[in-house]
């Protein structure tokens, strides 16, 4: 059966996201002919066509639409491998190589449960190197299929955990972050609908998949940059209950009293054999 290059499926996910030759070889850093050329090419391999191609654009046929799916899920795979390689090569110890782990959580999130597991977690005997990166608040599942993390606390219904391996770890209420001194600051509980219509107060907006979702509120990058809109009577957010470990003394928390409970997870990828990463795993799991 023949196969395909990582080079073609590069140049085939970038047209079929750009829908737009001339974009997608900028993006590439190349000339448009030679792209052109190049997804032809593949067309005549595969036999099937991959775009309609007419006076008002580009757009992707079923088949095209297979391969945009397919072919993100390889190429995520190849960066995966890669980058779960290298560290595996990392730094040396004084007894030896030692394991290297990459943990993606949301910022803000699970405060709590996350330092009692990296402390219980270091005190195992021949325990890995964890390295949290904060994420935004779908950002996690992309950074394990794509090799940028190894684990990850995850948050359902938020959080799809389709495709991984995981195991429950919490379940929580959520809370309103609101300037201390706005007037629903005092109330006892608020409702979804009241926090997402607070006139001024617009609903912080996190990237979902490298886009914010539409809104007046804030395109917000990290917490630090949320805590301080926040702070500044600019914007209002919705947590976990867990997130009051890191308010400031100009926040309140309001509990929300129709938001679904949020129920956090540790997910791995389903395929991993890491020996550091089941140690993990279970100490999370004894916690």
């Amino acid at each position: 059966m023949e196969s395909l290059e990582t080079r073609e499926l590069r140049y085939f996910v970038a047209v079929a996201e750009e829908l737009h030759f001339g974009r997608a070889a900028e993006r590439l850093g190349m000339a448009q002919p030679p792209l052109s050329r190049a997804i032809q090419q593949l067309e005549r391999r595969l036999g099937v066509r991959l775009l309609n191609r007419n006076r008002r654009g580009v757009s992707l046929t079923g088949a095209g639409e297979t391969l945009l799916h397919e072919g993100r899920a390889a190429l995520d795979a190849t960066a995966a491998a890669v980058r779960r390689t290298r560290r595996a090569g990392g730094a040396d110890g004084p007894d030896g190589p030692r394991d290297r782990l990459v943990l993606a959580m949301k910022a803000g999130a699970s405060h709590e449960l996350l330092h009692k597991l990296l402390d219980a977690y270091a005190a195992e005997p021949g325990a890995a190197e964890i390295e949290v990166l904060p994420s935004g608040t779908c950002e996690q599942g992309k950074m394990l299929r794509d090799g940028r993390a190894d684990v990850a606390l995850m948050h359902t219904p938020y959080n799809s955990l389709a495709g991984f391996d995981s195991e429950e770890l919490m379940t929580e209420g959520q809370i309103a972050i609101l300037p201390a001194g706005h007037r629903l600051a005092a109330r006892k509980t608020l409702s979804l609908a009241e926090v997402s219509d607070i006139p001024g107060l617009p609903l912080a907006r996190w990237s979902r998949d490298g886009t914010f979702p539409p809104g007046p509120g804030p395109e917000i990058h990290d917490q630090t940059q949320l805590a301080q809109l926040i702070a500044l009577g600019r914007t209002v957010a919705v947590f976990p209950d867990s997130a009051r470990a890191w308010l400031w003394a100009e926040h309140t928390a309001v509990p929300l009293s129709d938001a679904p409970p949020v129920v956090t997870h540790i997910v791995w990828p389903a395929h991993s054999r890491s020996l550091a990463l089941a140690r993990l795993i279970d100490t999370a799991t004894r916690l």
